[in-house]
């Protein structure tokens, strides 16, 4: 007797797409925040981080739905922001 086997290229066994997972796919706010790095633009990440604080506040100030999820994601960001802010301090104290 036979077995079915999947007739699409992307069947049990394949290989994942580009966009299958995250670890295939830079975080955007990561790109953004390397960026402004690399450009040495200290302005473009503080107002990264503003809107970013500004999300938060007016997220955790609202009721009648469940916010947690994209408040934690902001709160992320915001951890990647400081980073690139820090690296941003580290290298012009070098110079």
């Amino acid at each position: 007797m036979r077995t079915a086997t999947p007739k699409s290229s992307a069947g049990v066994g394949a290989p994942p797409g580009p966009f299958a997972g995250t670890d295939f796919m830079p975080n955007a706010i990561e790109q953004i925040v390397d960026a402004y790095v690399r450009l040495k633009n200290r302005r473009g990440l503080d107002e990264l981080m503003m809107h970013r604080q500004r999300l938060a506040v007016d997220l955790k100030s609202r009721s009648g739905y469940d916010f947690s999820l994209p408040i934690g994601k902001i709160d992320e960001e915001i951890a990647i922001i400081e980073a690139g802010l820090s690296r941003l301090k580290a290298d012009n104290s070098t110079i």
